[in-house]
């Protein structure tokens, strides 16, 4: 008769190398999560010490990202537990691993609804939604002016510009997000002032768009149509937009380029956050790092 296979050692939950993170990325794919191909490299930049992985016996079972933004903020990631080993709290170890990490921070995240009311269990309160817009973009009837490559805008504008629309300061995070291979970056600029920017990467699927961070309507569709031109030239037809319902204007732009929305997430927090310009907020720049 076979001896029984040995019960599995208990959880440990442990920091993981960029390299390790390609296997959660992997499993980010697998879940329809539709992960950047290049995204590690400019997350693993802001704080390469936020990400975990959890493992029985040395096999990798569970994944967190809890990355710090300064003193004051972090946002949570990539919880993920294999399908085959769900409903056994390996999540949930993970999960408080992880957390420890944020320390006294406020922590963010966007939840899917069906994870909701556990985070609300965890501490974490819904501030706003955000719907994820799908679909090709037609070429505009008329050439895009006034948007350039963000590489010829003074750094030091964008940093500023970008810490307008997102709760703490991240110049590490943007510096790589700008300059990632793949990522194509443009800003809007009218008579030598930022008007906006956003960045477009390849990922698992479709394209997507993020941050779009715009003064208004007139700026996000000028930058939304020329992102969608750089995600042809790189061969996606398709984008995707995460966009929240504390702009409404944006979910018109998408809208009338015959996107349409997908999935929801909310995002939550557990505690008081910076305020942002929330009418520039066209576009979230991702789900996994906020």
């Amino acid at each position: 008769m076979t001896p029984p296979s040995p019960a599995p050692g208990p959880l440990t939950v442990a920091p993981a190398t960029r390299a390790e993170w390609e296997l959660v990325r992997s499993w980010a794919a697998e879940e329809g999560w539709n992960p950047g191909r290049a995204d590690a490299d400019a997350f693993f930049a802001q704080d390469p010490a936020g990400f975990f992985l959890g493992r029985l016996d040395g096999e990798p079972v569970s994944a967190v990202s809890v990355v710090t933004y300064g003193e004051a903020y972090a946002f949570l990631g990539f919880y993920l537990v294999r399908p085959e080993l769900r409903g056994q709290g390996l999540g949930i170890a993970t999960w408080r691993a992880g957390l420890s990490h944020a320390g006294g921070r406020t922590v963010g995240l966007d939840g899917v609804p069906a994870q909701q009311d556990n985070y609300r269990r965890s501490g974490f309160a819904t501030a706003y939604r955000s719907a994820r817009y799908v679909g090709e973009v037609p070429p505009p009837e008329r050439p895009v002016t006034g948007v350039v490559p963000a590489d010829r805008v003074d750094p030091a504008l964008l940093a500023a510009y970008d810490s307008a629309c997102h709760h703490a300061d991240r110049p590490r995070f943007l510096s790589a997000w700008l300059t990632t291979p793949g990522h194509r970056a443009l800003a809007r600029v009218a008579d030598g002032r930022v008007t906006g920017y956003g960045v477009v990467r390849p990922c698992q699927d479709e394209a997507r768009v993020g941050p779009l961070f715009a003064d208004g309507p007139a700026d996000a569709a000028a930058l939304l149509d020329a992102l969608a031109g750089a995600a042809r030239d790189f061969g996606a037809r398709s984008v995707a937009v995460d966009v929240p319902d504390t702009n409404p204007a944006a979910a018109r732009i998408a809208e009338e380029r015959g996107l349409i929305p997908t999935f929801e997430t909310a995002r939550m927090y557990t505690g008081p956050v910076r305020p942002v310009a929330r009418e520039r907020v066209f576009g979230v720049t991702t789900l996994e790092l906020g």
